[in-house]
């Protein structure tokens, strides 16, 4: 959801992180598609009263840094990237072209500040100008960098940042982007890129840090089964980082009005063969080789029996009994885990799926047209 917009953002004030504004921006121009989105939905939220009300969840938008367009431009300017970015060039040779350039200057005092502040995890991600095209959506067209961002030394924290902001301003010209936009009929050469750095939702459990739960959120579902209707929408549910939901992997699918509606499965086994068996995490151990044009350079995809020793599977699976051939809610029995999150929208055991039902309308009348939320 949004608009292409220059939303009026408070400026990055040094020493302030913790203390100062939810959303601020370094530097000028236009924030894109995501970042007006997300700014709005935070408006929306602060004037709704009652949501996630007397339940255990508290609904809000991580904190964030934009680094609007005008970083962008004057990255290519001082480059001089945007003739090369533009040709036919291999993706090996834009990336390593990307990976040498230095940003401007003057953004670099605010974003090492920034980092010198911050020692959560990041997600530094995409806010195009033409992200928020409401009958193009770009949904995986554009790369997120996700750093551990726990280095023990300034200087390196602020490396890898800027190594993530490189990345994502190289995925504006990479072939998959080129080729969406000659097949959407847009102008490639119109494009120009704002960034998020926004903190990773999570906890750390050994070196691995994530969410117990992600997910993908869209008012309108093209493709209803049973009886639901496409304007009851859908949601896709995935243990770990959300990537596991927007790169095709295996997720949990439902809409929203029947959470506990049977599965589109023909027996247990079948839906033992259909559900997530490895999430992703981020990395907090040992670095790897460093490969810095890397999306998953920091990334981990560990198996579903990990999350079990990270005691995080109480809401999240049912459990198959051989001897009832039955799958059973929760821990309890022994046996093989399989990631239906039965518990969360059968058992109802945190009220979740409410605050999805109002979540989604909220946003939908936010944006005045059906929207995708991720979470």
């Amino acid at each position: 959801m949004g608009r292409n917009s220059k939303e009026t953002l408070p400026r990055f004030t040094r020493g302030t992180w913790e203390s100062g504004e939810i959303v601020t921006r370094i530097g000028n121009g236009e924030i894109g598609g995501k970042a007006s989105g997300l700014v709005r939905l935070r408006e929306a939220l602060e004037a709704e009263s009652g949501l996630g009300e007397g339940s255990c969840f508290q609904v809000t938008i991580p904190r964030m840094v934009v680094l609007p367009s005008g970083m962008f431009d004057s990255f290519r300017e001082l480059t001089g990237l945007r003739k090369l970015a533009l040709s036919q060039a291999s993706n090996a040779r834009t990336t390593q072209a990307f990976a040498a350039a230095t940003l401007p200057p003057e953004y670099l005092g605010d974003l090492r500040d920034y980092i010198s502040q911050v020692d959560a995890p990041l997600a530094v991600r995409s806010s195009s100008l033409l992200e928020d095209a409401l009958h193009h959506p770009f949904a995986g067209v554009y790369s997120t960098k996700m750093i551990p961002n726990n280095q023990p030394d300034t200087d390196t924290r602020f490396q890898r940042l800027v190594e993530a902001i490189r990345y994502v301003y190289a995925s504006t010209y990479l072939k998959p982007a080129q080729n969406y936009f000659q097949g959407a009929g847009l102008d490639h050469a119109s494009e120009k890129m704002a960034v998020i750095i926004q903190e990773v939702v999570g906890n750390r459990h050994g070196d691995r840090f994530y969410p117990r739960l992600s997910g993908v959120a869209r008012s309108f579902n093209y493709y209803p089964s049973g009886g639901a209707k496409p304007t009851d929408g859908v949601v896709n549910l995935a243990l770990g980082l959300g990537r596991q939901i927007v790169d095709g992997g295996l997720s949990w699918s439902y809409a929203p009005p029947f959470p506990s509606a049977p599965p589109p499965f023909n027996d247990v086994g079948d839906r033992m063969k259909n559900t997530q068996t490895s999430f992703w995490a981020v990395n907090m151990g040992t670095p790897p080789p460093p490969d810095p044009m890397g999306e998953t350079e920091f990334l981990l995809s560990p198996e579903l029996a990990v999350a079990e020793e990270d005691d995080v599977l109480d809401h999240l699976v049912s459990t198959y009994d051989y001897q009832s051939d039955r799958l059973r809610l929760g821990m309890g029995a022994r046996g093989p885990r399989i990631l239906d999150f039965g518990p969360l929208l059968v058992g109802e055991t945190l009220p979740f799926n409410d605050v999805v039902k109002k979540i989604l309308p909220l946003a939908e009348r936010t944006a005045g047209c059906p929207v995708e939320l991720e979470f």
